[in-house]
This record gives C-alpha cells, sequence and structure tokens, in this order.
C-alpha cells in the first residue's frame, strides 16, 4: 500500500475502505447497513460480502496514523454494520480520534494492550475477543449488548471516567475467566446491568470511583472457577447485586431503580423484573465501600463447597435481602458494618453461615423479624458455642433500646454455654435457669420468694416452737421467720430466737439454702449488668 502523503487517498483500497477513509476525514458515520434485521444482525450465522468488508489493516492506519480532518471538521471513526477483516492490532499504540462501532462484525480479536484512547464505543458488536490489558483512556469505555465469546482482558487498565459493559454477552478465554479485569481502575461508575457471563468474572484489586451496578446480571462459573471474584474490591459508593427492570416485549434493559432501598418497588407498565443471579462462589473479602453492598433479591446458587464471601468486608451498610441459598456458605467473618439491613428468610440455616467476628451496630430488618428468627440466625453461625455473636447481637440490641430482648439473647447464650459444662455445672446451669433465668429476669426470683414466704409463713404457722433462751425471744410471729430465713444477711429479729425440732429444724434449713440460691443468681444477674453498663 503506497504511503498517503498530506491527506492523498492510497491507490489500494476497496471501494468500502474508500468510503471508510473518506468519512473518517469528516467525522461522520459510516453506514453499511442493508436496512434488513435479518442481513444486518451481527450475531446471525449468515456472513456479510466485500461490500460491507473493510481490512484492519486499514483501520489501524486511519487510527494510528490516519489523515488530517477536512477543514472546519473533526476526524473520527464511527462506524455502523461494517465487517472488519483481519486482527485489530493497536497494541502500544496512541488513538486520538473518537471511535464509535455500531453493529458491527469483527472477524478476529481486538488486541489493545498498552494502547492509549480518548474515548472507545463499541454498541451490539459481534468480537471473538478483546484484549486490552493496561488500556487507558480519557474518556469512556462503552460495550454494552456487545458478544465477545473468548472474554475480555482488562488487566491493570485504566478508565478515565465510566465503563459500560450492560446487556453484553461474554464467553470464557483458556483460563475459564469471562472478564479478567484483575487491578482494573475505574475513575468513575461501572455498569454492567444484564450481563450475561459464562465464566468468571474477575476484579482483584479493581477500584472505582463511582458506583458499581450488577443488576440483572447472570453469572455462571466456569469449572473449577468462582462466578464472581473480587477480593480487595474498592467501590467508592455501593456495589448493586440486585433486579433490573426489563421490557417485556423486547428484552431490553429499561429504566434502572432509584439509588438507595426499594422496599416495595413495582416495575412500570410493560416492563418486568430480573433478578441478579450467580451460578458458582462469590468472593468479595477485605472489599471496601463507600456506601453499601445491596443483594436485593439476589440469587446465589452455590455448590456445597462453594461460598458468598464477605470476609473483613467494610461498609456502612449491607443490605442482605437475597433469596435465601440452598446450599454453600454464607461467610461474614470479620466484617464490619455500621447498618445490617436483612430479612429474616434470607439468611441460610444451621452450618450454612459463619460470622465470627462479624461487628454491626445498627440492625434494621425488612419486615417482620421476631427475636426468636434472630436467635435462630446467631445459631446457625455457631454450629458450637462461641459467645461473641450473642454478646453483639445483645449490645445493638440494648444500643437500640431493647434491654428485655438484650436479656433474652444473653439468657439464650447461658443456655448454649450450659450445653458445653461437665454434668455438675450443668445441673447447677439448670436450677439457675429454672429459678431465676440466670438473673436475667429478675421477675421470676420475686415471685418464687413470695411463693417460699407465703408457704413457709402458712406451714410455721402450724408450729409453736419453744424459745431457745425463757427470758429473751421476741414474739413469735410465723411470717416474719420465714422472711427472716429467705432474706440472706438482714435480721428481721426471728432467726436465732427459737428451737427448731424433727421436721420443722428440716424445714428451716431449706428455707435458708433456697434464699441463698435466689440471693446469689439475682446478684449475678445484677453484676452483670453492672459491668455492661
Amino acid at each position: 500500500m503506497a504511503e498517503p502523503q498530506n491527506g492523498d487517498i492510497p491507490d489500494t483500497l476497496s471501494a468500502a475502505e474508500l468510503g471508510m477513509w473518506q468519512a473518517f476525514r469528516s467525522g461522520s458515520t459510516y453506514d453499511l447497513r442493508a436496512r434488513d434485521p435479518l442481513r444486518d444482525d451481527p450475531f446471525a450465522p449468515t456472513g456479510w460480502g466485500a461490500e460491507r468488508s473493510v481490512d484492519a489493516r486499514v483501520v489501524a492506519r486511519l487510527l494510528l496514523s490516519g489523515p488530517r480532518a477536512r477543514p472546519g471538521r473533526v476526524a473520527a471513526l464511527k462506524l455502523r454494520g461494517v465487517r472488519i477483516t483481519g486482527t485489530l492490532d493497536l497494541a502500544g499504540g496512541r488513538v486520538a480520534p473518537y471511535v464509535e462501532l455500531t453493529g458491527c462484525r469483527l472477524e478476529n480479536e481486538m488486541v489493545l494492550p498498552e494502547c492509549h484512547f480518548t474515548t472507545l464505543r463499541m454498541v451490539g458488536c459481534a468480537v471473538p475477543r478483546l484484549d486490552a490489558a493496561r488500556l487507558r483512556t480519557e474518556g469512556d469505555l462503552h460495550l454494552p449488548r456487545c458478544r465477545i465469546e473468548r472474554g475480555i482482558r482488562l488487566t491493570d487498565a485504566h478508565i478515565g471516567t465510566d465503563l459500560l459493559l450492560n446487556q453484553i454477552e461474554l464467553g470464557a478465554d483458556r483460563q475459564g475467566r469471562a472478564l479478567a479485569g484483575d487491578g482494573l481502575t475505574v475513575a468513575q461508575d461501572l455498569q454492567a446491568e444484564m450481563v450475561e457471563a459464562r465464566g468468571e468474572l474477575s476484579l482483584r484489586g479493581a477500584k472505582v470511583g463511582g458506583s458499581m451496578s450488577l443488576r440483572g446480571s447472570r453469572l455462571r462459573a466456569g469449572p473449577g472457577r468462582r462466578a464472581l471474584n473480587a477480593p480487595q474490591l474498592t467501590v467508592e459508593r455501593t456495589l448493586y447485586m440486585t433486579e433490573a427492570w426489563v421490557s417485556v416485549d423486547t428484552g431490553n434493559q429499561g429504566t434502572t431503580p432509584p439509588y438507595g432501598i426499594v422496599m416495595a418497588p413495582t416495575p412500570a407498565h410493560g416492563t418486568r423484573s430480573q433478578i441478579f443471579e450467580c451460578r458458582g462462589g462469590v468472593r468479595l473479602d477485605d472489599g471496601r465501600f463507600g456506601d453499601a453492598v445491596d443483594l436485593h433479591k439476589a440469587r446465589f446458587v452455590l455448590a456445597p463447597h462453594e461460598e458468598l464471601s464477605l470476609r473483613r468486608i467494610v461498609a456502612p451498610e449491607l443490605r442482605f435481602n437475597a433469596e435465601r441459598p440452598e446450599e454453600g456458605r454464607v461467610v461474614l467473618n470479620g466484617a464490619k458494618v455500621v447498618t445490617l439491613i436483612d430479612v429474616s428468610t434470607s439468611w441460610p440455616g444451621p452450618g450454612g453461615l459463619a460470622m465470627g467476628g462479624f461487628v454491626y451496630e445498627n440492625l434494621v430488618p425488612y419486615g417482620h423479624f421476631p427475636l426468636s428468627r434472630r436467635l435462630e440466625w446467631v445459631a446457625a453461625a455457631t454450629p458450637e458455642y462461641v459467645p461473641e455473636p450473642y454478646e453483639r447481637l445483645a449490645t445493638v440490641l440494648r444500643n437500640c433500646g431493647e434491654d428485655a430482648d438484650a436479656r433474652e439473647v444473653l439468657l439464650a447464650k447461658q443456655r448454649r454455654r450450659r450445653e458445653t459444662l461437665p454434668p455438675a455445672a450443668k445441673l447447677w446451669g439448670i436450677l439457675q435457669d429454672w429459678t431465676v433465668a440466670y438473673g436475667y429476669r429478675p421477675g421470676r426470683a420475686a415471685v418464687w420468694m413470695a411463693v417460699l414466704w407465703a408457704a413457709g409463713a402458712v406451714a410455721f404457722s402450724q408450729y409453736d416452737p419453744a424459745p431457745i433462751k425463757r427470758d429473751e425471744h421476741p414474739e413469735w410471729n410465723a411470717a416474719l421467720y420465714a422472711l427472716d430465713l429467705l432474706v440472706p444477711v438482714i435480721n428481721l429479729g426471728q432467726d436465732g430466737y427459737w428451737r427448731m425440732e424433727d421436721g420443722w429444724q428440716w424445714a428451716s434449713a431449706a428455707l435458708v439454702l433456697l434464699g441463698w440460691i435466689l440471693a446469689t443468681t439475682v446478684a449475678a444477674g445484677a453484676s452483670r449488668l453492672l459491668r455492661r453498663g
């Protein structure tokens, strides 16, 4: 091909390439569509002829060292319905013109490692593979509604504004990854809504300056891979793994719901809801989220060995009202959130939840979440007795003013602890529980005291004891004598003056013993309350 001089047109261009060359200089859209939906579909099995084909080498020449723009115009590559043959290799190059491909078909992969773009926009294109490691863009990278059969590589890429992957279809590369984005940096939002991925989305150490949205996406893990592998992910605002609104007629994405909590979302007329679905493990360990992690109505289909892992994440808010996973585990070990918003039916059962060291400060349930279900939630996370989850829940309830519920949680903790004790200590614990509920229900001690006092008063009223010293004794009062035996330490002036014989001596000893049991148990409960205060 002869080198063009001062905007001259190479003499080896085909008719289609000549038209593209001229359109580039004027910045206009070069449209080769046949105006037939079937023939214009880039994903259809039917091929496109030479009249709609341009060589990838000509495209690369335009982008890397193309002719000057026509006077008063801005050069740009805008193609619609064009087939690009050969491999489009721009590795290490600097592309200054604006690039927009719509409904195009690339026969081979795009090779963009170390490439620098201003803005790259590809809409509804068929691409075998996109290799863009360490790509840099000053503006957006848009790939909506594209189909990329062997995945995308964006390792250590830097996107100057937004990364848009909505409604993209991704296959897996040789390593089973649909998106290899380890170390990816997106200055503003990362939108990957309604994505269909057949392979792992790997975003280890990625950073997103705004929100990251996976609304309505369907992720499928490859063999030996997770569906989403994003440890040390940083999102300055919110990570959305929630439902999306889809047109009933076209299946295209509709208006996304507003940011924040949607208590009872109702799709607009003519739309339906598509939930976020993930078939395979999810790893968000050590993630940092500026606003929230939102799992509203998400579905996680896990194998028995797979996990929804949120270890050590830090977020002001965790919205956990996903569908209950049937298998696998939800792991929150070491996570720290300010507010936990959840639903009682979202959490897995025993053996399916781990939350050792999970710290949260507020509980805001969706709908009715009774304390009994909350205790089941803690029990599910502790197949073996661990005090910390009970103490954390009690602290949060007490800080919210729910003192009675906090005492019930601590009582449940003592009952779980009792199961680990030797037989003698277990019997003592059962006695404490039966009598005064380990001191967490002081009213029960008062009832027992009243019952025993009344029983003792009635019993001793049937007995007229002899005084120990004939001239030194008060007047016999059966009610005061019974109370004097029950209440330790305090002397009411009856005990020690009367001689109890036979069975009455045993009755007196029983009242003293029961009084000490009640008093010490209540004192232990009170001391626990004072220490917590």
